[in-house]
């Protein structure tokens, strides 16, 4: 893995000057991701705070090739470029070696993008898709998508006397993108830059289509202050609400296992979207969430044992 005296010597690829909130965690994952891969790179990006911020024209921070796409078909988009690629290559006509990037929020992978996603994994297009997951729809309002955190308040999921938040827990994405068969599935956090920029380096290399969920704060709909985007990150794999892992060819790895596991209190009480979790009169919701947490985590520590 490369140490972060080689990470700064390298040529940033996703540049300063976009309009990301202060604190935002897809600008750092994306600066991440960008670092991680020495090769040439092709990004595609979905509609999302991610790609709105990042290139207001005339403007532009991506120092890489770019194509932005509809929020439902960044994976479609790209296996088409990814494609061409491969016929150019054969043809003789392209020489180089160069890694292909999908990013996309959680609204444009985990429901709207979900189709064309599971096609270009299904297809074993060579790519990487990374999944900045700020659990909502951030970027047109803060509606819930299906990575919201059950309780959580959104704009479509709003506290009040109807409900307590949103009613549902998120969908597990990482087992249906494993149930792909495909070489490369993992999780991650801006928080840990090794945890990140390792499993990147990993997932480039393999041949075929990769997959990475990296929870991404968002200081605008969680909301936190933009200070301790990074402590938040950090507090989802320690509490492990957020697990640390990877699935190499279908064998389950931990990476990174809290020494001393904290309670999912310790998260939400940083965020205002859970603020109403932490009262007396929602203590039976909170406890079916920690319940909820503790159950999976340790279906997880079975896997990566097995």
């Amino acid at each position: 893995m490369a140490t972060l005296k080689q990470l700064a010597k390298r040529e940033e690829r996703f540049v300063s000057g976009h309009r990301l909130c202060p604190g935002c965690g897809a600008g750092l994952i994306a600066r991440m991701v960008m670092l991680a891969i020495e090769k040439p790179v092709i990004v595609g990006n979905a509609t999302g705070c991610l790609e709105v911020a990042s290139t207001i024209f005339p403007y532009s921070s991506w120092n890489v090739p770019w194509v932005h796409s509809a929020f439902e078909n960044v994976s479609a988009s790209l296996s088409g470029v990814e494609a061409a690629y491969r016929s150019l290559k054969k043809q003789g006509k392209i020489d180089e070696d160069v890694v292909f990037v999908a990013f996309g929020g959680d609204g444009g992978t985990y429901d709207i993008g979900l189709q064309s996603l599971s096609g270009a994994a299904e297809r074993g297009h060579k790519m990487l898709y990374v999944c900045y997951n700020n659990q909502a729809y951030m970027n047109t309002g803060v509606q819930r998508s299906s990575a919201t955190s059950k309780g959580a308040h959104t704009s479509t999921s709003p506290v009040g006397k109807a409900i307590p938040g949103k009613g549902q827990f998120p969908k597990d994405l990482a087992s249906i993108m494993v149930a792909h068969n495909i070489p490369y599935v993992a999780t991650s956090i801006p928080g840990r830059w090794n945890d990140l920029v390792n499993k990147v380096e990993k997932a480039v290399s393999f041949n075929g289509f990769t997959f990475i969920d990296v929870l991404s704060p968002c200081r605008l709909g969680w909301p936190h202050e933009p200070s301790i985007t990074m402590e938040i990150a950090r507090l989802a794999a320690e509490t492990c609400i957020w697990p640390l892992y990877e699935v190499v060819e279908g064998k389950y790895r931990l990476t990174f296992r809290p020494k001393e596991k904290k309670p999912i209190t310790e998260w939400f009480k940083l965020q205002r979207r859970f603020a109403h979790l932490l009262k007396p009169e929602n203590q039976p919701l909170l406890e079916e969430i920690q319940k909820e947490v503790d159950t999976k985590w340790e279906a997880l520590l079975k896997k990566c044992e097995g």
